[in-house]
């Protein structure tokens, strides 16, 4: 037997060998069932080399689980993501071994949307969004989020801008899975961020540039840049990275300002519409939340749409103001403020106000304590 032979058969019982060997705990700290969540799983650069192989994960009944590989910004791989289910107050194993994974549904999406006037559009199983772009400009439009409401947990956004723009079916009427009712207009819209100062919101507008980092079928991760945005006649750059995933209740932001070194506060919103709401919030957790009825493009009603915003760390204050409601934290030009925001449909799994509210108090506990990923 030749040496390549014997090397070749070497790596492989190697390969194998270690894929017997990982092993993914999970634990859960919270008096609260983890239900299809999605974690990241970082591996060592020895995992890494082993994983560049096709494997499958499996659970603890031996059941095999989609999961999608993450890659860094030379394309290498660095980590992967599932979903995973552990109860409240436990641990659960998950098994990596050699064989042809199962592939995932595609459960979230991010696009450019040129065809209509360089939209960005994202979404996930409960929503979908966009944010408006340069095409716009002679629109005025603002830098807030757009909402589209969803019954369905298909992807509906290339659908619906089909129907809009080729069909001559508008996407501002309820066909069965969803709708666009939600109106933004020069607001933060549905939790939309920006600059506070001296008591006044200052609404930008869209934005200039986008990068995709990642596109589904689990998890998708986008940029959004802003090249001059004026703070008290100072120009700066805004960069907000968004993370949506699978299941995932509400959006992820990261928003970085790049200018001269100083500090402002930024607020984070939503937009109070003259129809019938109701607010929640607590401040001491960084949560504001709103409920109101869901009007068709033809005053048809179409239920309740909700919006909820939390943030995580230096929060000043929460006020009702310029048909906002608002939540405003201390900011340093070049860090980076981590947000969450996001919307639902009483259609789409939120029966009642009381639903919602009751999904954001429990979706703030779960980013305050993350499962607990370990490789074994």
């Amino acid at each position: 037997m030749n040496r390549l032979v014997i090397a070749t058969m070497t790596l492989f019982c190697l390969v194998s060998s270690m894929l017997g060997q990982i092993k993914i705990s999970l634990k859960n700290n919270l008096k609260l069932a983890r239900t299809n969540e999605v974690v990241e799983v970082y591996m060592s650069q020895k995992y890494i080399t082993v994983l560049s192989k096709p494997f499958i994960l499996l659970d603890d009944k031996d059941m095999q689980i989609p999961y999608q590989l993450v890659f860094n910004d030379k394309k290498e791989l660095s980590s992967f993501v599932f979903q995973a289910d552990v109860a409240a107050k436990s641990s659960k194993i998950y098994y990596v071994k050699s064989g042809t994974p199962i592939l995932a549904n595609t459960k979230t999406s991010a696009r450019f949307v040129p065809e209509r006037k360089d939209d960005f559009a994202w979404e996930n199983e409960l929503a979908a969004y966009r944010m408006y772009g340069p095409a716009l400009a002679a629109e005025k439009p603002s830098n807030g989020v757009d909402l589209w409401l969803k019954s369905t947990s298909d992807t509906v956004v290339n659908k619906r801008y089909r129907q809009e723009l080729h069909e001559g079916l508008s996407y501002h009427i309820d066909r069965g899975e969803g709708l666009d009712c939600y109106a933004v207009g020069h607001t933060l819209g549905a939790g939309g961020i920006t600059p506070f100062l001296d008591g006044k919101v200052l609404i930008g507008d869209h934005y200039d540039r986008y990068k995709v980092i990642e596109n589904g079928p689990l998890r998708s991760v986008f940029t959004l840049y802003s090249d001059a945005v004026k703070i008290d006649k100072e120009i700066f750059k805004r960069e907000i990275t968004i993370t949506t995933t699978a299941g995932g209740l509400l959006n992820k932001a990261e928003v970085t300002y790049r200018g001269a070194n100083k500090q402002f506060q930024l607020a984070a919103g939503i937009s109070l519409h003259e129809v019938l709401g109701k607010t929640y919030d607590n401040i001491h957790k960084g949560i504001i939340a709103y409920a109101e009825d869901a009007v068709s493009i033809h005053h048809v009603p179409a239920g309740r749409n909700y919006v909820a915003v939390i943030m995580s760390k230096n929060i000043y204050e929460k006020r009702q103001q310029e048909n906002h409601l608002l939540l405003v934290a201390n900011y340093r030009v070049g860090s980076t403020y981590t947000y969450y925001f996001g919307g639902g449909w009483s259609k789409g799994g939120f029966a009642a106000d009381v639903d919602w509210f009751k999904a954001v108090r429990n979706y703030h506990l779960k980013v305050k304590y993350p499962i607990k990923v370990k490789v074994i």
